[in-house]
């Protein structure tokens, strides 16, 4: 039997990360998609994820297969969407999914899904009905991810206002 669950990252936990989310890297150069190319995230932006009681892991049989940010309250980099907009309030209250990546050792198994299930839970939990998310143009396969976990394509955003950063971006409400 497959016990899985999803916690809080632990500082103990920051080696297998940073080793899942270099993997991530090379996965993403090896489909030539130009995103976390550039060194980020760095070993130094998960510790302040952990540091900052945002950084979750998905355990599977006791070993980590995966890591996911959760960040509460507000991105600014989605203050300004372009090529569509965000339904609801402008200020309304959101948790955003960040840097989640699984380990080539469970890659293939529909785990990340699982992660985000288990993520709009602790979003629930918190007390949030809305949870945003954003991907790169190319990066398709995280595209299927997030339209099979139900979110709704909303526009287009900038990672720090830069131009040459689009995402896509993305909205769910828990009814």
């Amino acid at each position: 039997m497959t016990v899985a669950y999803l916690r809080k990252t632990t500082t103990q936990d920051l080696p297998s990360v940073v080793k899942i989310i270099d993997s991530a890297k090379a996965f993403l150069k090896a489909q030539n998609i130009n995103q976390w190319q550039d060194g980020y995230p760095q070993a130094a932006d998960l510790q302040s994820d952990i540091q900052n009681h945002i950084s979750y892991v998905l355990i599977i049989n006791g070993q980590v297969a995966g890591t996911a940010a959760l960040m509460p309250d507000h991105d600014p980099n989605y203050d300004v969407i372009q090529k569509g907009n965000w339904v609801g309030p402008e200020d309304a209250k959101y948790t955003v999914i960040h840097r989640i990546a699984m380990s080539p050792d469970f890659r293939g198994q529909h785990l990340a899904a699982k992660m985000i299930s288990g993520l709009l839970t602790l979003s629930s939990q918190l007390g949030y009905d809305q949870i945003r998310i954003d991907t790169h143009p190319d990066n398709k396969l995280m595209q299927h991810l997030i339209i099979n976990s139900g979110f709704t394509y909303r526009g287009v955003v900038l990672m720090d206002h830069n131009p040459e950063e689009t995402r896509l971006a993305y909205q769910l409400f828990l009814a």
